[in-house]
């Protein structure tokens, strides 16, 4: 089992869209990269804690290759945004990847590369240090399957899903 810590705009639209793959077998909604400890979503909230909003994504590399994951990453949100997605505006919403390995940096750099790729253009998806990764609360984790019909999740998590589930479709849970 290997474990990607990624930020991408708001958790509950990116622990939706990994919870949709095979080879997860967990995602922690969380908050990583700032100085608060122990923040609460509130703190978080207010763009002065520096943590982004972030999952833990946890997977088996014999069902579901790394790559796959990072790929899938750069589809569910828009990597060209600074500080920001759609109308989720701070630096607690910011792209950014947490590795904890220089292994990890690697295969997260050409995942960037990739994506520049894909993407018109400049990528400012952040590369830094994976601090400690604090666990949202209890209400974040898997939100979208607790809460369908909100509407947030309606408006913002279900189109980040439903592109993923297009573009990775070899990889879609049955």
């Amino acid at each position: 089992m290997e474990t990607y810590v990624l930020a991408g705009g708001c958790f509950w639209c990116l622990d939706a869209a990994y919870r949709a793959l095979n080879g997860i077998s967990e995602v922690v909604s969380g908050y990583i990269g700032g100085d608060t400890v122990n923040p609460t979503y509130e703190q978080v909230c207010t763009g002065a804690t520096g943590h982004a909003e972030a999952v833990a994504v946890t997977f088996d590399p014999e069902v579901i290759p790394g790559s796959v994951i990072l790929d899938a990453f750069f589809t569910m949100h828009d990597p060209r945004q600074l500080n920001r997605q759609g109308n989720d505006i701070g630096t607690q919403y910011r792209s950014a990847m947490f590795p904890t390995s220089p292994e990890q940096e690697a295969v997260f750099d050409e995942a960037r590369k990739r994506a520049a790729g894909l993407w018109d253009g400049d990528v400012v998806t952040t590369m830094e240090e994976a601090s400690t990764f604090y666990r949202a609360e209890e209400y974040h984790q898997d939100f979208f399957t607790k809460n369908p019909t909100q509407g947030y999740c309606l408006a913002v998590a279900v189109p980040k899903v439903n592109k993923v589930r297009a573009g990775f479709s070899e990889y879609i849970k049955r």
